[in-house]
């Protein structure tokens, strides 16, 4: 992490080593596979508690992947509140109902028709828990002098697909939502202006009568994903 007065390099011996063997990390490698491959979004969330240690983990998951330069330019704001879950739900589907009416242009409102998401957004009431993932443009110290953050975009993806991952394996469902814009989330949540709002993650159990979209099945095979050289 970026400090004013602590930028001298220093090496410490790497501690966690995996020593497996070829046939050990094939079989570890097609073990997550196998566990990834059960990962679906959901829509149908149902009114079970999920303890706030559970996302605490998950969220400290999230905050060890790599960023650029180890600046860590993320912010995640866990939302357990109902009154502040429906703000949140209300101010996204205003912007979701513009959308849908038009706002996001023919081509991308017919890529959606096989996914079956309108305007309405009952999940972001339902669900038990809403963690909005923030990128911060840029640093700031205690003084208000403000430093660069590198390598954004990529580093804060990195850190959602490890939170994804790990809420996953902790069994839990996740569903992802980016309203656009996403502005009114800042104000909100009391978020400073440098940050800004990438993703709604709603996190919880999935309904006994949860569904996914048959085309979320379909996966690009391995070799229309791969090249190998």
């Amino acid at each position: 992490m970026f400090e004013r007065e602590k930028l001298s390099y220093a090496a410490v011996q790497l501690s966690a080593r995996a020593e497996l063997t070829d046939e050990q990390m094939q079989a570890a490698a097609l073990a997550y596979y196998q566990t990834m491959q059960q990962r679906h979004t959901v829509r149908d969330f149902i009114h079970r508690e999920v303890p706030e240690e559970i996302i605490q983990h998950c969220i400290r998951t999230a905050g060890s992947a790599p960023s650029g330069a180890n600046h860590q330019p993320w912010h995640f704001v866990a939302i357990r509140n109902p009154e502040v879950k429906h703000k949140i739900r209300l101010a996204a589907e205003a912007e979701e109902e513009k959308f849908y009416a038009g706002g996001g242009g023919d081509e991308w409102i017919k890529a959606l028709e096989p996914i079956g998401t309108n305007a309405d957004k009952p999940h972001l009431d339902i669900a038990p828990w809403l963690i909005i993932i923030f990128a911060q443009r840029y640093g700031v110290f205690d003084d208000g002098t403000r430093f660069k953050n590198y390598y954004v975009t990529e580093s804060v993806g990195i850190a959602t697909g490890f939170l994804i991952s790990a809420l996953h394996h902790a069994g839990l469902y996740s569903l992802t939502h980016t309203p656009n814009p996403m502005g009114f989330l800042n104000p909100l949540l009391g978020r400073p202006k440098h940050e800004k709002a990438v993703m709604i993650l709603a996190v919880g159990h999935a309904s006994k009568d949860a569904t996914v979209p048959s085309v979320a099945k379909i996966k690009k095979p391995l070799d229309e994903i791969l090249t190998l050289i």
